[in-house]
This record gives C-alpha cells, sequence and structure tokens, in this order.
C-alpha cells in the first residue's frame, strides 16, 4: 500500500495523500444521493489545496466554517451557490465575504447574529438567505468534545425559541429564511442516532405546520457519519449507503424539499496517513518506548480527544516478532502520546511508521508547537 522506495529521501514526518481512494469515496457518494440530496464537503476536515480542488471537481458543495475557510473553498473551485457557512461566532469582515461572493446561506444560531447579518447585507445592498440552526437536544454516541447537539452545548438555537426567531426573519428585510440546520457531532457510527435526529425534525416540521409556518425548502442534517480507525483497510470507504438510506427511512420530508448533508470525515478520513521516523526505542523498569519524530503538533486527535489510530511499521511489517510499545512523540507534553501498550512488530531506529487515518483533522489541526515546522504533503501521484 506504501510506496516506501519513494518515502526513503523524504524528511519526515509527512502526510501522505491516497487520491485514488479519494476518487472512489466520491463516486460513492454521488452514486447514493437522490436529485433532491446535496453533499457539503465540511473544509474543516482537511483544507489541502490539492484535496479541495479534487472534491470541488467532483460536484460537492463546501461547509465552511470561517472566513478563511470561504476562501479557501472558493480559490479551490467550488461554486459559490454550493457553500454554506456555519459556526457560532462570524465576524463582521467574514460575513461580508459571504454576502459579497454570494454563497448559498448561512446557517445561523442566534437572533443577534441574525441582525448582524441583516445590517451588513442593507450596507452591501444584499439580501442574506438564511437557515437556521436548531439546536434538536439529540444525543450522540461519540466523545463528549465533539457532540453539539445537546442543549448544553455551545451550538444552535433552543427549540422553544425556534418559531419566533423564523418569524423574526420576516420582519428583517435583508434576510430571506430558507431552512433549518442540524449537527448533531462527529464520528458517529451508531445509525440510531440519525434517525433520532431525523424523528426530532420530523416532530419540528410537524410544529411548525400546527404554528402555521409552511413552505420550508431546505433540511439540513449536518454530518458526523464516523470511519473506521482500527481497520481502516478492511472499511476504506464508510457506509455512506447505510446513512443516507437512515434518512430516506426516518425523515419525513415536505414534498420539493431538498435534503442536505455534510460530512467532511468521512469524506477524507482514510484517505491520509501520517508518516513518521522512529528516533529511539527506549525501555525502563516498566515500558518500552517507541519514541518518533512525529508528535501531537501534527496529529493532535490522541492527545485532545485519547483518541485511537492504527500504528504501522512499513519498514518490517513481516516481522512476526511483536513486542508492545508505548508509541509518543518529541513533544515537551506528557500528553504527547499516540498510543499506549500497542503491539507492533519488532521496531528499531530509522524504521518508518505509519499513522493511519489522518486525513482528517490531521494536516489542518496541525501546530507550530516547540518551534516545529509543519510537516509537507505527499500524494499517491
Amino acid at each position: 500500500m506504501f510506496p516506501t522506495e519513494r518515502f526513503k529521501g523524504l524528511q519526515t514526518p509527512f502526510y501522505y495523500y491516497d487520491t485514488a481512494l479519494l476518487a472512489e469515496t466520491l463516486d460513492v457518494i454521488r452514486r447514493e444521493l437522490d436529485d433532491h440530496m446535496h453533499m457539503h464537503y465540511a473544509v474543516k476536515a482537511n483544507a489541502n489545496p490539492v484535496i479541495l480542488r479534487q472534491i470541488a471537481e467532483a460536484g460537492l458543495g463546501a461547509d465552511c466554517v470561517s472566513g478563511g475557510e470561504i476562501s479557501a473553498a472558493l480559490e479551490a473551485g467550488f461554486a459559490p451557490e454550493r457553500i454554506v457557512y456555519a459556526g457560532v461566532g462570524k465576524s463582521d469582515w467574514e460575513i461580508r465575504l459571504g454576502l459579497e461572493n454570494g454563497i448559498f446561506c448561512f446557517n445561523v444560531e442566534s437572533i443577534p447574529e441574525l441582525e448582524v447579518i441583516n445590517q451588513l447585507a442593507s450596507e452591501l445592498g444584499r439580501t442574506a438567505s438564511v437557515c437556521l440552526r436548531i439546536n434538536p437536544n439529540v444525543g450522540a454516541h461519540t466523545h463528549a468534545n465533539i457532540q453539539t447537539g445537546l442543549s448544553e452545548n455551545k451550538f444552535g438555537i433552543d427549540m422553544q425559541d425556534m418559531e419566533g426567531v423564523i418569524r423574526r426573519c420576516g420582519e428583517l428585510a435583508h434576510v430571506k429564511f430558507i431552512g433549518l440546520h442540524f449537527h448533531i457531532g462527529s464520528q458517529i457510527m451508531e445509525m440510531d442516532d440519525f434517525k433520532a435526529l431525523s424523528l426530532r425534525i420530523n416532530e419540528l416540521q410537524d410544529r411548525l405546520e400546527a404554528a402555521g409556518i409552511t413552505g420550508i425548502e431546505n433540511i439540513n442534517v449536518g454530518g458526523g457519519l464516523g470511519i473506521d480507525y482500527k481497520e481502516p483497510d478492511e472499511h476504506p470507504v464508510p457506509d455512506f449507503k447505510t446513512y443516507i438510506d437512515t434518512y430516506r427511512r426516518n425523515l419525513k420530508l415536505r414534498p420539493g424539499q431538498q435534503l442536505h448533508f455534510e460530512c467532511g470525515r468521512a469524506v477524507v478520513g482514510q484517505m491520509g496517513s501520517l508518516i513518521a521516523r522512529v528516533l529511539y526505542v527506549k525501555e525502563n523498569a516498566i515500558k518500552r518506548f517507541c519514541i518518533l519524530d512525529a508528535g501531537m503538533t501534527d496529529l493532535i486527535r490522541p492527545a485532545l480527544y485519547d483518541a485511537y489510530h492504527k500504528v504501522q511499521n512499513i519498514s518490517n511489517e513481516c516481522n512476526n516478532n511483536i513486542l508492545v510499545y508505548d508509541i509518543v512523540g518529541p513533544v515537551c507534553e506528557s500528553s504527547d502520546v499516540f498510543v499506549k501498550n500497542y503491539g507492533m512488530p519488532e521496531t528499531k531506529r530509522g524504521d518508518l511508521v505509519a499513522l493511519r487515518s489522518a486525513g482528517a483533522y490531521g494536516e489542518i489541526m496541525a501546530s507550530h508547537y516547540n518551534c516545529r515546522p509543519l510537516p509537507q504533503a505527499y500524494f499517491d501521484k
């Protein structure tokens, strides 16, 4: 799988991307979507320009959460009318950027934000299309730090305020209400979580119709579909069919409604690996440490979420002598640990190691902490 001969002359650590796998994933997504369905790639997962261009060329839209992401999406070729802009704290310059470029909609999270968008749109002589992000108070079976759909989370408008905010939209001359937006979290593998969201949306639509609010054009269910971090080679493409079928079966769209998804990790997660070199193997009375030249600055998920990434010694995979290591990085933090008590073929200084499933939230979250340089990115072709 890995062209280790090519890797020998490269400075480690670096990100290695499989664009053929990305193409396969995009083909699967396109096949599963019906005519009334739209996929907006969540740019926050990976904004490498090469990857963004490939996704844009495949016809997906973009889900952005900052002005910088809007600019990156536009530069990569995403059509403005397929860009949605979410985020609990949109600054004035970011809102103006979206308005000036005619993006599809703003996913609005509060009345104060709605009023600022209306004011800025008025100054520019524009009308802003908005979806209201509703907090559905639906839990997800995922890490607490990446749950977004509970009342205790900072995101969205409370359900009890929904009708009032919709009516407020109608009072603002430079805002056009076009739909509802939801998102309950990331790395979700339980389809029942998406079923629960569907049923909640059904309840809310029934409630709105009972209040005389009809004609909602768009329902955006966010993303959240997870990937197989433990066995990436067994499931290189996530199960988009079951994911989308869950909404087909359970979400009661009204005639003419468009359904929007915002997947990120599921699109790019498995295409990327972080390639590192073993600096030292160190032992003490109770531990054997495999110390890499990659650290939490290059892949922060294990330190931030206690997340798991499969680790492969790609220089010595055929060695059947399995030893147990704590695989750690060089950063001056005790949290700079990729995995503890991990069985791996006997490893020595200079071996190349692949940390798998790093296509999402690897390169994009990298930092210069400890004045470490950012790793380069290389591709399969």
